[in-house]
């Protein structure tokens, strides 16, 4: 006897394929016959959530949006080079440090934030051990701000001290400029709130030696198109934000001749090409400034309901908008779910964290997830779920980017702009990839996965939107 799944085939000539927009229970039947279907996360627009076209003083909401989604793909972003923190990032001062995501305290902080501090600390000098530094910074001598109130983002924790080196990338288009420090890698790395002395050693052996070499580098070689750079790393397996590996080839590629004709110690050389050769995210602090200065020009566009900034830092997640740059708008951090190295489990990791959902914010990162298939085997889900991602995403942005493409969806232009009014008429939150930091100050990195925006946060910011 025939099985059902042969029936169908029979009755249509071809296989069917399904999809479920809505209640689960109704694909129930279908999966029992052995037909394929695909469950797509879709509710009706909720009862109170008007759609908005104007300010009360008549701004069209599109055409302020149509400007912002302009700007920016107009953005060119480059490598110009690299510094100290304390001499280029706007307001930097020696008693200051910056963190990821909306403003929060020290009493508030979370344990990877805290233990990120705590490691800073130690590596300025301005204490001698962990325990120490935590007494500085509850003493009230420090400025804790957010990176992006100082053009900057920072991935995970975001700690940003002064001495650190930062790259310097700057919008040719439109001549802002923003700030990343240097990726470190995975594991036991400051940016996922370890501290201790393999964690100290490299961040003054990436201020002493790796920093100088790379800017030598970059003087010689002159400023570096990261759009064009990311562009093309989208066509080579990355979405720029938890896959690196291409972006991080290219780099490597621009940056050869001229690192191979400005530094004479041989051992020098190849100590800075293992560096970066063995860690794949390399490129993420680039791409991420990168992200920042192209979003920039957007803010302040008078009724623009697109996002300028998507952050978290471990406690709140937070969103602005282009229309109200200065105003944010929060949530309790959410759950990440994914995979976990060996030895730890969902108990031991930190709610979401980090700026680097600024990737999405700008049109790549988890929104460009199915450009990067291999992105399953790091965050958990399959080839398919990347794909259904980047599809489900074009319905809460404003436009598709003229210049990022995916290849698998015939070259169209990945979601971008995200629009405040979009979500909450669809009902659908952002989604997005990242890395997992241990709960606990000190132990870094415990996994990687995916996640959803909190939907409050949105709704207060559509509920600003309404009063403008």
């Amino acid at each position: 006897m025939a099985s059902p799944s042969t029936r169908h085939e029979k009755r249509w000539k071809q296989p069917l394929s399904v999809v479920n927009i809505g209640l689960e229970s109704f694909a129930d039947s279908l999966n029992e016959q052995e037909v394929s279907v695909r469950q797509l996360d879709w509710r009706p627009s909720p009862a109170d959530v008007p759609r908005l076209l104007y300010t009360k003083d008549g701004t069209s909401i599109d055409q302020a949006n149509k400007e912002a989604l302009q700007r920016m793909m107009a953005g060119r972003p480059q490598i110009v080079g690299l510094d100290l923190a304390k001499n280029v990032v706007p307001g930097m001062t020696d008693r200051m440090i910056l963190h990821a995501g909306p403003p929060v305290t020290w009493e508030r902080m979370c344990g990877p934030t805290r233990g990120a501090v705590m490691g800073a600390l130690v590596y300025e000098g301005l204490a001698g051990e962990p325990e120490e530094a935590a007494e500085i910074a509850v003493s009230g001598n420090l400025d804790f701000d957010p990176c992006h109130h100082h053009q900057a983002v920072g991935p995970m924790a975001g700690i940003v001290s002064p001495s650190m080196p930062v790259w310097i990338v700057e919008n040719a288009e439109f001549g802002n400029r923003a700030y990343c420090t240097l990726n470190e890698g995975l594991g036991k790395v400051l940016r996922y709130g370890a501290y201790g002395e393999e964690v100290y050693q490299r961040l003054h052996w990436m201020a002493d030696e790796l920093y100088p070499t790379l800017a030598a580098a970059l003087e010689d070689s002159g400023p570096i198109d990261l759009r064009a750079m990311i562009a093309q790393a989208l066509h080579m397996g990355d979405e720029c934000h938890n896959r690196n590996r291409a972006g991080t080839s290219l780099l490597l590629r621009a940056l050869g001749p001229s690192l191979a004709r400005t530094c004479s110690d041989g051992q020098c050389l190849a100590r800075v090409l293992e560096f970066i050769d063995g860690n794949d995210h390399f490129f993420l602090n680039l791409s991420m400034p990168a992200g920042k200065a192209m979003l920039q020009p957007i803010e302040g566009i008078e009724g623009c309901t697109i996002l300028s900034v998507m952050a978290r830092n471990g406690t709140d997640f937070g969103v602005r908008l282009a229309g109200d740059p200065d105003h944010w708008f929060t949530a309790p951090a959410g759950v990440v779910e994914g995979l976990y190295l060996p030895g730890f489990s969902e108990e031991d990791a930190n709610p979401d964290i980090g700026d680097s959902t600024i990737t999405e914010t700008a049109g790549f990162g988890g929104f460009a997830m199915a450009a990067a298939p291999a992105i399953a085997s790091f965050i958990g889900g399959s080839a398919q779920d990347a794909l259904n991602t980047t599809r489900e995403m074009y319905e809460i942005c404003f436009g598709e980017h003229e210049h990022f493409t995916i290849p698998s969806l015939g070259f169209q232009g990945t979601p971008t702009g995200i629009d405040v009014r979009l979500v909450m008429e669809s009902g659908i939150l952002p989604k997005l990839n990242t890395g997992i930091a241990h709960k606990e100050p000190g132990i870094g990195m415990v996994g990687a996965g995916v996640l959803r925006a909190p939907e409050s946060c949105f709704r207060e910011a559509f509920d600003s939107v309404k009063s403008w």
